[in-house]
C-alpha cells in the first residue's frame, strides 16, 4: 500500500477519534497536505507527505511514516507519524502547569454574595 485516504489515516493515526470526525475535519479546510489546503475526505496521502492539523486549540504538524490496515492501539498509532513539532510546543505550558479540574479563584459562577452585589449595582435590591 503506497497510499490512503487521508480519513482514515487520520483515524488510523488517532489524531480523532471518530473516521466521520476525520471527514467533517478534511472537509471543513482544517486539514492541509503538503501546505494546500483540502476539502476532500477522500484525498490521497502517501508516504513522507506532511500533514498539518487545525483542531480545537491547537495545530498538529505530522509526517505520515506508515499506513494501517486497521486501526489499533496507541503504540501503534504512533508508527504511523513523525511529530514535526518542536517539544517545547508539544504540551502547552499553560495546560502542563494547572492540575485539571482546579479553576482560579473568582472564575467561574458567581457565588450568592457576587450576585447581591450584582444587583446592588444594577439598583434591583429587594428592598
Amino acid at each position: 500500500m503506497d497510499r490512503q485516504r487521508i480519513d482514515k489515516w487520520l483515524w488510523h493515526a488517532r489524531v480523532v477519534r471518530t473516521r466521520p470526525a476525520a471527514a467533517a475535519l478534511a472537509v471543513s479546510g482544517h486539514v492541509r497536505i503538503n501546505g494546500q489546503r483540502i476539502d476532500a475526505a477522500s484525498r490521497a496521502v502517501r508516504l513522507g507527505d506532511v500533514v498539518t492539523v487545525a483542531l480545537d486549540r491547537s495545530v498538529r504538524v505530522l509526517k505520515v511514516a506508515a499506513f494501517a490496515e486497521r486501526r489499533g492501539a496507541a503504540e501503534s498509532a504512533r508508527i504511523l507519524m513523525e511529530d514535526l513539532a518542536p517539544a517545547s510546543e508539544q504540551i502547552p505550558s499553560r495546560l502542563a502547569a494547572e492540575p485539571a479540574g482546579v479553576r482560579q479563584p473568582g472564575t467561574g459562577r458567581p457565588t450568592k454574595r457576587d450576585r447581591r452585589a450584582i444587583a446592588h449595582f444594577r439598583g434591583e435590591d429587594e428592598s
